[in-house]
């Protein structure tokens, strides 16, 4: 690998560990029991929902004017250098939240979702820039694949210190918020390569101009989308079978409990499927080279859909073991070789416009899967009905995505 190659990789190394500590497991947990602990559980979650929400809203409205100006000349690692340090430097400001605080939570929550979120549309864009046709399925499969590592190893570091917290003599709030500083000082350390050795090869001449003008070249990439049918056909796929592939791993935690699995099992599995889903992405990559990224992706979809129909029967602690682990072995690939697959499909000088709608559409259509699981359940009366009609969205997955030529024909 070369070390532009490397640097990218260990940006997600990095930046992973972001997704795990303050998404997904220990700054939810820190919200309701801390910063909101006078607010009441309905309250406070329904106050976490909405924060989630906007932070959405607002990358969703701002990542296409940021990405068309990105494109232009020594804007983009500029831009990634800004969202990267706002998102560091917010994450660390999360260990200053005490009890009762949970507007300053908030606040500070979603100027880091944002500046993570955002720095991931340039972050995504660079694999344009430091690698070639041929080592995109690969180098884009290994950044996944490390993340999950990455974003593992701090994540049990700071599980050690909340777990020991007695033992050290500390308050479990003190090594929570320990926590927060633990994983904004790994992300600058594995951000830090990125920032000295990847340079934006692919660019627009000039300078950015008016934000109408930006938009105007907005308007004209959403023309170009639909003109290329392979491309359209690409993101009509991905906006349904990735969010098929986000409502499962969003939900089952969810489902988890719903079958009787108890919370600090679930924690467990969450650790193990993040440690099997490292091998499993870079199998993807290398695979990907034996049989193609289309071959591989459609075998991802095949895996989703058979996790929904296994869902279904789903009765036991093993089976929801067994979901883990396919869940494990299909989402970092999927996931990866969609990015490296988009990422040959584009023109590189417009990468990071490209990539900032490729981002939209997998944020915008994460809306649709838990919705829909959440009407099905509803009328039902019945969880595992909601699981099994995610079918649907990797079944229309794959009937576009079926509808793009032979990857061979699309590179360019």
């Amino acid at each position: 690998m070369t070390k532009e190659e490397k640097s990218w990789i260990l940006q997600d190394f990095g930046n992973s560990a972001y997704s795990i500590t303050i998404t997904t497991a220990i700054l939810p947990l820190f919200f309701k029991s801390v910063a909101a602990s006078h607010l009441a559980d309905a309250t406070s979650t329904a106050y976490w929902g909405y924060a989630n929400s906007l932070a959405t809203l607002l990358i969703a409205l701002l990542a296409p004017i940021l990405g068309t100006i990105a494109d232009f000349k020594g804007v983009k690692k500029k831009l990634f250098a800004a969202f990267t340090l706002i998102a560091i430097i917010s994450s660390a400001l999360l260990s200053t939240v005490g009890e009762g605080q949970w507007v300053y939570a908030l606040v500070i929550y979603v100027v880091t979702a944002v500046a993570f979120n955002g720095s991931n549309i340039y972050y995504d864009s660079f694999l344009t820039d430091v690698t070639t046709n041929e080592r995109m399925d690969d180098i884009s499969s290994r950044g996944f694949g490390f993340g999950y590592l990455g974003g593992t190893i701090p994540f049990i570091i700071s599980l050690g210190i909340i777990l020991s917290a007695e033992r050290l003599g500390i308050t479990v709030t003190l090594a929570t918020q320990m926590a927060f500083l633990i994983t904004a000082v790994w992300w600058m350390i594995f951000t830090i390569p990125m920032l000295k050795n990847v340079k934006q090869k692919y660019y627009i001449e000039g300078k950015p101009s008016k934000i109408r003008e930006s938009f105007r070249a907005l308007a004209e990439t959403a023309r170009d989308i639909v003109k290329n049918k392979m491309v359209l056909y690409f993101m009509i796929a991905y906006f349904f079978y990735i969010d098929g592939v986000h409502t499962v791993i969003t939900m089952a935690t969810a489902y988890g409990v719903d079958v009787g699995v108890d919370s600090d099992r679930l924690l467990i599995i969450l650790v193990v499927i993040q440690l099997v889903a490292f091998p499993f992405a870079l199998i993807y990559g290398k695979l990907a080279k034996i049989f193609g990224a289309r071959k591989m992706i459609m075998a991802g979809i095949l895996t989703y859909t058979f996790i929904s129909i296994y869902g279904f029967f789903l009765k036991t602690e093993l089976d929801f073991w067994i979901l883990a682990m396919l869940v494990a072995s299909a989402q970092g690939g999927i996931q990866a070789l969609s990015r490296s697959y988009f990422g040959k499909l584009i023109p590189k000088n417009k990468s990071a416009e490209y990539f900032s709608i490729f981002n939209i559409f997998g944020k915008v259509s994460s809306i649709f899967g838990p919705l829909l699981m959440g009407i099905v359940i509803s009328i039902t009366g019945e969880t595992r009905y909601g699981i099994l009609s995610l079918i649907v969205l990797f079944i229309l997955g794959a009937y576009y995505f079926l509808k793009i030529k032979d990857e061979k024909q699309t590179v360019s």
